[in-house]
């Protein structure tokens, strides 16, 4: 009997071990694979939306599908015509009513979006009660959800002015009222919430996994965080700013190379690529741009093209062109000759086809995560790069796609002023006038393995 009961605690105590090592493994699983709730909380005014739009154009532009969830928008979708202040006040239990069927709404497709793909969902509402993060605590949980707080804290009454005049008095909520009757009633519908806020506290809350950040960036608190999601997500946040700025891109002045039509190379520039150089100095000393920063790949077509400007200017190597692999200096006539497969499947994905031995749009991408942090960091910058280079930056601020990316259009001789504006960002096109040969290849309407030389060089420019 005591042998036989000593077997039966043994294999009972195995079991116990054996369970908790399955609990562990699929938390595990659980920590690296399940997809993430980001909830932000803060009082109205703070930059919730601003921060939320940011942080959705991030992720999604290194690979992440994330997708945002606007509680505001459900409000007035379902409303349909504008509420005072007064709809928000504790007590107006119609108001009530509407914005928690809202906010239910909203929740319900996150969970869509999170169960058929999505990784990140951005959940864009006030969350001002720990009540009310409770209840979206016990919702993450029910569905395997991990969560993630942004809080927004801001005091400076500045700052808090200027993201009123410049988000909320253009917000539909107040499109048939004067500036004065909207500032009115918007600074009431703060008061609503201000009584009722409960913010992230480091004790009561000491086992979320949340950032506080504090007047726009001036200060952060990160607690709890658990992964490489949420770790990415903290990094770029204490990266961002609201400084009135401008960020100018545009290639080198037009190569050699391109001249021949052959893509990659080192060469320098062709005689309209240094006129067009002259000019770009001629337009950036005309701008007036206070502390402008310069930026260059390492290579001698935009070292040459900043040359010019006369101030000075940091190389980076990570703004290099693409790397073609087997395919540098050739052209495209010479790739479909040689690698007629290669040329159809990059057609077929230009985004993620790899060169043979060199780099995909996917690759660069993640190359120029740094230069992406360094330009949110910075204030006025001129970076000077390559046609797939600027394409991945242009692609970064304007929200773009994968399939987009590939394809947009940034011909030689032209900068483009990009403005961060409230939930995006504003694009000027200014063409200095030198000719240049045109590089841009559009996606040829055959992209089968089989197809014709024809079909496959149908849509390459000309050159000499």
């Amino acid at each position: 009997m005591y042998i036989q009961h000593s077997h039966s605690l043994y294999i009972a105590a195995l079991k116990e071990v054996i369970q908790k090592r399955r609990t562990a493994i699929e938390s595990s699983v659980c920590m690296t694979n399940c997809p993430t709730l980001i909830v932000m909380v803060g009082l109205p005014a703070r930059g919730k939306t601003y921060i939320s739009k940011k942080l959705t154009r991030y992720l999604n532009w290194i690979g992440v599908p994330t997708k945002e969830f606007n509680v505001g928008q459900y409000r007035r979708d379902f409303v349909k015509s504008f509420r005072s202040f007064e709809f928000f006040l504790p007590d107006n239990e119609e108001g009530q009513k509407i914005r928690k069927q809202c906010a239910l709404s909203a929740l319900a497709d996150v969970r869509q979006y999170l169960s058929e793909g999505g990784h990140v969902a951005v959940f864009d509402a006030t969350n001002t009660t720990r009540e009310r993060r409770e209840t979206i605590l016990k919702f993450a949980e029910q569905n395997g959800f991990k969560t993630f707080f942004v809080e927004s804290v801001c005091v400076d009454p500045d700052v808090i002015a200027t993201n009123i005049v410049q988000v909320k008095l253009s917000s539909p909520d107040y499109v048939n009222c004067s500036n004065d009757e909207a500032t009115e009633d918007f600074m009431k519908r703060i008061e609503c919430y201000k009584n009722s806020y409960e913010s992230l506290d480091e004790t009561l809350d000491k086992d979320l996994s949340y950032i506080k950040i504090m007047d726009v960036g001036r200060r952060y608190l990160v607690n709890q965080v658990m992964d490489h999601i949420q770790s990415r997500i903290v990094y770029y946040l204490m990266n961002i700013h609201v400084t009135p700025r401008s960020i100018y891109l545009c290639r080198h002045g037009e190569s050699d190379m391109n001249l021949k039509g052959r893509i990659g190379g080192d060469s320098g520039l062709s005689p309209r690529g240094k006129e067009y150089a002259k000019c770009l100095a001629k337009f950036i000393n005309e701008q007036n741009i206070k502390d402008l920063k310069v930026w260059t790949s390492q290579m001698k077509r935009t070292i040459q093209t900043a040359e010019s400007l006369g101030v000075p200017y940091e190389q980076w190597k990570v703004l290099n062109e693409i790397d073609a692999g087997v395919c540098e200096e050739m052209r495209y006539e010479e790739i479909q000759e040689s690698f007629p497969l290669e040329f159809a499947l990059r057609d077929q994905d230009k985004y993620r086809y790899r060169y043979p031995k060199g780099e995909s749009y996917e690759d660069l991408v993640q190359r120029l995560e740094p230069v992406i942090m360094e330009l949110e960091r910075q204030e006025n910058v001129l970076v000077i790069c390559h046609q797939a280079v600027m394409r991945c930056l242009l692609a970064y601020f304007l929200d773009k796609t994968a399939e987009e990316l590939p394809y947009l259009r940034c011909p030689l001789h032209t900068v483009l002023k990009l403005t961060p504006v409230a939930y995006g960002c504003k694009v000027e096109t200014i063409k200095l006038n030198i000719e240049a040969v045109n590089t841009h290849r559009d996606k040829p309407e055959n992209v089968d393995v089989d197809r014709t030389k024809e079909d496959a060089l149908q849509t390459v420019p000309t050159h000499l």
